[in-house]
Parts: C-alpha cells; sequence; structure tokens
C-alpha cells in the first residue's frame, strides 16, 4: 500500500511539473494565441503565413519574464498568400462536386518568418482539448490540415511538431530537400519542387553559360544552406568552382553585411549565384546599393527571382538581366477581385485587416496620432499597386491555391464512409481524422488544366521555367521566360532553351565571361595550381602525337599523328624506299648499271668465245654466271618501291636463288680447277667427265636453295607489314619476313656455298701462274664474305627503310665483287690483245 502512494505521488509531481514548463513555455510564445484569420467550418484547414515580416525587439532578464513576441511590419505578398487560402477555401465551399454539403472553416496564423513564432502557430493549430494536459494553452478545434510555411527552417519546426499528431503539413514555398526524408516529416507535403532539382538545375545553367568561376551567397537558414550545399556539390560535377560562399542571416549586424558585400565587390568572379529568401535578399541589395555593387550577372533562386518589388529603378542598376529559375506563372480566375475586395469592414474586430489597410494607404484609424492621416474607409485597394493587388505573377499564390485543393480532394476521398460510395454527410467529418496517406493519393486537375499529384516523398513534379530580367518598351522590367527545365526528361535533357535572346547584365547580347583561367589554346592542356580549385590552372604544350581539346591531352589513333597545333590528328606519313627519292634513285641506278656491264661483259666473252682464254675458262660456266650476276643487280629492284603481297615474297626468293644460283656457279667453277689440275687420269679424257658434272653441281646447289624457298612460302610467307613500333610520328611501310628462320637459313645456305667456295679456292691457289682462276676467286669471294659478315649487324640495327638500303647495297656491292674480281682481268686481257694485234 506504501508503494502505491509513493507512485501516485510521484505521478503527481511529474504533473505538476510538466504544468509549470507548459505554462513558462506559453508565456514565452504569447499563448494564448488566436488566429489572424478564421471561420468556423464543419472541417477546418489551418494555415501559417509570413504575415509580418518582422520582430520587436525584447529585452532579456534573468529575473523577470521574457515580454511576448510581437511581429510587425505586414508582408504584402505574405498576405495576398493567405487571403488566396481564403479564396480557394470559399470557392471550394460554393462547389457543388467537391465536398458538397461540407463547409470548410480555416485557422490562419502569423508565422512571422522565423522558427519560434512557428512554434507558437504550430501550437495554436493543433490545440484541441482533445490533446492537452489541462486549460492552459488551449486554443479552439484542432484543425485537419495545415497550409505553410513560406520559409523551409519555419516549416521544418511545423512538420515536426505536426507529424506527431500525424497532421499532414501541405507547404507552397518550403523548398529545403531536407524536407523530403520520409522518416523526419512523414506527414509533408508541399507543391513547389525540391532545392534538390532548382540546386542542379542552376549549376547546370551556370555551366551551359561557361560560367565556371561564380561566387555564392544564401541564406544562413535550412533553405540557403542546404539549398546551397547541393548546388555546390552538383557544380564541382559539372566543373564549375565556387570563388566565395558566403551566408547572410536575417538577424545580421550592419557589420556583418557590410563584410559580406566586399568579399563580393573584391572577388574576381563575374557572376553571382544568389540563393537567398526574400527577407536576405532585401537586406543584402540595401547594402549593395552602399557600396555600389554593381557589373555582376546575377543567378536568382526562385524565392525572389520573380519578385516585383525588387523589379524597380531603385535596384535596376544591379539586378538588371538577372536569370533563374521560377515556379511556372499562372492564372487564378476571380482571385483579383476578391483581393480587392478585402476591407477592414469585413471584420470590424480583427486588427491584422486594420493593420493592413493602415499600412497600405498610410493613415491609421486611431484619431489621436496627429503625425499620419486618418483612414476614412473609402479608400481603394484598385487605385494601389503593391505585392497584395499585382496578380501579374501568380506563381506561389498558384502553389497555395493547389494545397488547399488537394486538402479538400483528400478530405472529399476520405469522406466517402459507406463501402456503397452513399453521399457525403456531416457525421463522417467529426468523427474523421486526415491521414497523410489520403494526401499522397490524391491526383487531380486544376480548371486551368494542372495536374496536381505527390510522389512517394510528398513532393510534385519539378519544372521550373528560365526567367530574364528584360525592359519592355515602356522601359519598365519585366520577367522574360527564355527556358525551361523539367527533372522528369532523360538525363542531359532537363534543361532547354527556347531561342528567345537573353539580357545580359551589361545590358547587351554580349554573354558575361565568368572564369578563373581562361581556356587553353590549341595544343595545350591544363595543368593544376597547387592550392587552388580545379578551375585555375596554367597550360602546358601537349606532347607530340597527342591532340587537346583545351582541358586534357589526348593521344592519336595508332596509325595517326597529331598536326603541328596539335589539334586534329592526321594519317601518319607513310616511309618506305621509294624510286622518287634520291636514295631510292641512286640504287636504281647503280643496280641497272651493274646488269648493263655485266651484259657488257657477257657480249666480250661471247664476241672473243673462240679464244683460248674463254675456252680455258670454261665458257658455258662462265656464261651461266654472268646471267646469275644479271639476275643478282636486277633482283635489288624488287627491293625498292610500296611493299605489297607479291613484291615481298619475290625480293626474297629472287635474291635466294640468284645468289645460291651464282655461288653454285663459282664453285663448281673451282671445283672444276681443282679436279683438272689434281687429276690423275690422261688430260683428254677429263673434260669429258667434268661437263655432266659441272651441270649437276649447279644444278643441284640451286635446286634446294629453291626447295628451301618453296617450304618458307608455304609455311609463313613474307608479307607486307605496317611499323608503328619503331618511329611514333611515321609508319614505316617493310616486308615482314613471316618466318626469319626461313630467311636466316636461305642467307645460311648461300653463306655455307660461298665459305666452301672460299676454302677451295684457297686450297688451289699455288697452281701454276699462268693460270690464275683460283686466285680470281679467292679474291672474289673474300670480298662477298666481307660484304655479307658486315652486312649482318647492319642489317639488324638499321631503321626503317634504311634496313631494305642496306640489303640492297650487299647485294650490289656483293655483285660487283664477283664481276669485278672474276671477269675483270679477262676481259683486259681479251680487249689488250685486241688492240695489241690490230696495231701490229
Amino acid at each position: 500500500m506504501c508503494f502505491c502512494i509513493s507512485v501516485i505521488s510521484l505521478m503527481v509531481v511529474i504533473m505538476g511539473i510538466l504544468a509549470e514548463e507548459e505554462t513558462a513555455i506559453c508565456e514565452l510564445l504569447g499563448s494564448p494565441e488566436l488566429p489572424l484569420l478564421s471561420k468556423s467550418g464543419d472541417i477546418f484547414i489551418g494555415g501559417a503565413f509570413s504575415v509580418h515580416s518582422q520582430m520587436a525587439a525584447s529585452s532579456l532578464s534573468l529575473s523577470d519574464a521574457p515580454d511576448p513576441l510581437i511581429c510587425t511590419r505586414v508582408n504584402f505578398r505574405e498576405f495576398r498568400f493567405a487571403q488566396t487560402m481564403i479564396f480557394a477555401i470559399e470557392e471550394i465551399n460554393n462547389s457543388s462536386s467537391l465536398l458538397p454539403n461540407i463547409s470548410i472553416g480555416y485557422k490562419i496564423f502569423d508565422s512571422c518568418g522565423s522558427t519560434l513564432p512557428s512554434t507558437r502557430a504550430a501550437m495554436g493549430l493543433i490545440n484541441g482539448q482533445e490533446r492537452t494536459f489541462g486549460n492552459t494553452c488551449s486554443g479552439h478545434s484542432t484543425v485537419h490540415a495545415i497550409v505553410g510555411t513560406s520559409e523551409s527552417s519555419s516549416t521544418i519546426v511545423l512538420s515536426q511538431i505536426a507529424g506527431v499528431f500525424q497532421i499532414p503539413v501541405i507547404s507552397h514555398f518550403s523548398t529545403c530537400a531536407c524536407l523530403s526524408n520520409r522518416k523526419e516529416h512523414p506527414s509533408f507535403f508541399r507543391t513547389i519542387p525540391s532545392d534538390y532539382y532548382q540546386s542542379r538545375a542552376l549549376a547546370q545553367l551556370v555551366k551551359y553559360f561557361g560560367w565556371t568561376w561564380v561566387g555564392a551567397v544564401r541564406s544562413d537558414n535550412d533553405y540557403g544552406n542546404n539549398g546551397m550545399a547541393t548546388f555546390i556539390e552538383a557544380a564541382t560535377k559539372e566543373g564549375v568552382c565556387v570563388e566565395y560562399s558566403e551566408a547572410i542571416a536575417r538577424t545580421a549586424s550592419k557589420e556583418q553585411v557590410e563584410r559580406v558585400v566586399r568579399v563580393i565587390s573584391r572577388g574576381s568572379a563575374k557572376v553571382l549565384v544568389a540563393f537567398l529568401a526574400q527577407n536576405e535578399i532585401d537586406i543584402l541589395l540595401e547594402e549593395a546599393l552602399s557600396q555600389n555593387l554593381t557589373g555582376l550577372q546575377w543567378v536568382g533562386s526562385e524565392s525572389w527571382i520573380t519578385a516585383h518589388h525588387l523589379a524597380t529603378m531603385k535596384y535596376s542598376g544591379i539586378l538588371y538581366g538577372s536569370i533563374g529559375f521560377a515556379i511556372k506563372k499562372a492564372k487564378i480566375v476571380g482571385l483579383q477581385d476578391f483581393l480587392l475586395q478585402v476591407h477592414p469592414s469585413q471584420d470590424p474586430q480583427n486588427h491584422i485587416l486594420k493593420e493592413f489597410w493602415e499600412e497600405t494607404f498610410g493613415c491609421s484609424f486611431q484619431s489621436s496620432l496627429q503625425e499620419t492621416k486618418q483612414c476614412s474607409g473609402s479608400e481603394r485597394l484598385r487605385d494601389i499597386k503593391n505585392p497584395f493587388t499585382d496578380v501579374s505573377e501568380l506563381r506561389i499564390s498558384n502553389n497555395v491555391y493547389k494545397a488547399v485543393y488537394a486538402v479538400a480532394h483528400a478530405m472529399h476521398s476520405m469522406l466517402k464512409c459507406g463501402e456503397n460510395n452513399e453521399a457525403v454527410n456531416a457525421s463522417c467529418t467529426l468523427k474523421s481524422i486526415l491521414q497523410p496517406k489520403e494526401v499522397r493519393d490524391v491526383n487531380f486537375s486544376l480548371k486551368s488544366g494542372e495536374k496536381v499529384y505527390f510522389d512517394e516523398r510528398g513532393d510534385p513534379a519539378a519544372t521550373y521555367q528560365l526567367v530574364n530580367w528584360q525592359r519592355n518598351p515602356a522601359g519598365d522590367i519585366v520577367f522574360v521566360v527564355v527556358g525551361s527545365y523539367d527533372a522528369s526528361l532523360q538525363s542531359g535533357k532537363e534543361f532547354t532553351m527556347n531561342g528567345l535572346n537573353i539580357t545580359w547584365v551589361t545590358e547587351s547580347f554580349e554573354r558575361p565571361v565568368s572564369v578563373c583561367s581562361e581556356s587553353c589554346p590549341p595544343g595545350f592542356r591544363q595543368a593544376m595550381i597547387k592550392g587552388k580549385p580545379i578551375c585555375c590552372f596554367t597550360c602546358i604544350n601537349c606532347a607530340v602525337g597527342e591532340i587537346s581539346n583545351s582541358t586534357k591531352c589526348s593521344p592519336c589513333p595508332l596509325e595517326y599523328w597529331s598536326n603541328e597545333d596539335h589539334n586534329k590528328c592526321v594519317p601518319k606519313v607513310l616511309e618506305f624506299l621509294s624510286y622518287e627519292e634520291t636514295m631510292g634513285t641512286l640504287l636504281t641506278a647503280f643496280s641497272l648499271f651493274g646488269a648493263g656491264l655485266t651484259l657488257v661483259v657477257s657480249f666480250v666473252f661471247f664476241w672473243f668465245r673462240h679464244t683460248p682464254l674463254v675456252k680455258a675458262s670454261n665458257s658455258e660456266l662462265s656464261f651461266l654466271l654472268l646471267f646469275s650476276l644479271t639476275l643478282c643487280f636486277l633482283c635489288s629492284l624488287t627491293f625498292i618501291g610500296r611493299p605489297t603481297d607479291w613484291s615481298c615474297m619475290l625480293r626474297h626468293v629472287a635474291f635466294g636463288i640468284t645468289f645460291a644460283l651464282c655461288i653454285s656457279c663459282i664453285l663448281t667453277k673451282t671445283i672444276t680447277v681443282v679436279i683438272a689440275f689434281k687429276a690423275r687420269t690422261p688430260v683428254n679424257t677429263v673434260p669429258q667427265c667434268l661437263a655432266s658434272y659441272q651441270r649437276m653441281g649447279v644444278v643441284g646447289g640451286t635446286f634446294l636453295q629453291v626447295l628451301v624457298c618453296v617450304v618458307w612460302l608455304a609455311l609463313a610467307p613474307p608479307f607486307p607489314h605496317k611499323n608503328t613500333m619503331y618511329a611514333a610520328e611515321r609508319i614505316i611501310l617493310e616486308c615482314n619476313l613471316g618466318s626469319s628462320i626461313g630467311f636466316w637459313v636461305v642467307l645460311g645456305y648461300i653463306g655455307l656455298l660461298a665459305v666452301l667456295c672460299l676454302i677451295l679456292a684457297f686450297l688451289a691457289r699455288k697452281l701454276p701462274d699462268n693460270f690464275n682462276e683460283a686466285k680470281f676467286i679467292t679474291f672474289s669471294m673474300l670480298i662477298f664474305s666481307a660484304v655479307w659478315v658486315t652486312f649482318i649487324p647492319a642489317y639488324v640495327s638499321s631503321p626503317g627503310k634504311f634496313t631494305v638500303a642496306v640489303e640492297i647495297f650487299a647485294i650490289l656491292a656483293s655483285s660487283f665483287g664477283l664481276l669485278f674480281c672474276i671477269f675483270a682481268p679477262k676481259c683486259y686481257i681479251l680487249l689488250l690483245n685486241t688492240i695489241l694485234s690490230k696495231n701490229k
């Protein structure tokens, strides 16, 4: 029993503490709070608008209770939002198709553009007898849904409080992407797109116009901080750098605002992205006027880019040519007449109507005030042009209109109580609480044809109009739509321009340039500067073989090379030994000269074929040797010219076979000489034995080479090849051997024949002096061997077409060596003998 008494006592103490805390909070907030505008009905829609834009300063003391919050200075634009809500409710009440037989009431509170008054408004909106501990802070009946507020920070507070009771909150102007978090804001919806899309749209906008170096200023609240953070993230991905990012709070001191403007004026960026709410833009512009801040291209957010009170001569020198994204403009039929009918006589006890009237006409209803004229009530709103009466740019007001209709459609769907879809009756209203799910499921069209629906995050479709500040013929600033943004389109196609001319801050059609570093010229690439953003760079020459697109260098394809300016890839120069170039012409001339000289020697031998010298030289082998030498000279021509499949196969095969035939002839001649002088048989029988042997030797020696060449061509024939590895700037057209083994076997076989010939000729060097054939063969083989031994390292190390030139030189040098060493002495004797005979 004692335990039960203790528990009851503890609960009483806790309830007392809670009651005291609640009373203290209510005193701070200025409770009890009555709505600014209200009307009874079967169901209630709450509203929270910043009808006042300033709060009166109050003194804080540790000994005294704080003064109640007092909001001052009527915000005409926000008051229009509140009246638009009332207009939509009245329109629905007069409708026979939407919520028939159900009247909608409203309670509209002042959020004063700050979080603390927003908390007071939230408590006033949701406070009902069934949801309070006691009579303190008790308001009237609860609301079914809330429309508001205009500031993201205030809406966060309102959404968190209302979310506890699952009361849907539909904002018309709060764009912070943080509000799309369904875990923290499960009952929040809005009729304006999230800044998640607007920030990315702004990043694409500055990138589209080539502004890679921008300044940034933001509101120091949830709207500005979250929006700017998303913009900077998206801009960085687009290659845009932010020189500075400054914040301005509504309560910032003059010194703080002055510092921000100085930072902007001293910056090198010519484009300023202003993610500011209207209160902050007003503060910034006043200081900008004081410091004569001009010449900047302003890029604005939806909060102020279509604000008419800024499009005046006062700010035209600063903001003219501004560009930014705005909500789509709409027309609300009947709204202007409704606004012009607002009058204090509609509710004489309502202080906000009187305050609005006094600030609009600069008068007072209190006769005791001598400084201002007294309001007569006969003043006409039709004669006034201010943000309240101006309905030419109904963008945010249309969002209020859509929010009210979204609640009405959700209630309409919910209040169909019977399963048989019976008519709506008032008894359903008093028992039903509107759930967030009912609001999320709405999908309807307004009278204008505009569709209204919410996605799973409570956001509408993200569409914007790109607005540019221009002058009309009368000289007034107007908002001209020059493009659009639709986030539902495919990536890369969201942002489009409509082709209209854009007016820039310079009042010309020349687009401002805002870059940290100028684009690199062709042939250069960007190089980062240590400690600087990526948009600040120096330009460095591209390497050979690379071209640039002003940001980086990229190599040309394998068969292409960069031009002199490094801005275009051109086909690489094809290099091969051609007949047209000097080297090719000289080699061709030497080849033809050698072949011609060999024919001359053949003619001489043929002319003196009956002489003892020619007969002793074995005329048959001599003529065959001269024929093979002619082919050796001519085969070098196959190495000159553009390589083809046939020329590649012909050059190596012709080289191998002709030289094999030539050396076989010399080898057979050497063997014949040795046998003729070493034979023990009678001299008359030796030539008969050697004749057939000579033919067999020449045919046999040549046949083996032909066999090797046939196998080579059958298994891995040579083929033309584009060599891009040796020289980067050119392509070397050459003949790939196909099989290196085949080539070296052919060359090795010729070398083997030459070595055998050299050895036999050396052994026969001491034959009788009147027969010098063996000595001549020895000298020719020494020259031949020396040429080809030298050829091997030169062939391996020579680049490109010089490889072919080395091979041709070896062919010509060895051929000339054989021709001169073997036949020159004989021709000399024959011709000298003829000359001497004639002289006798």
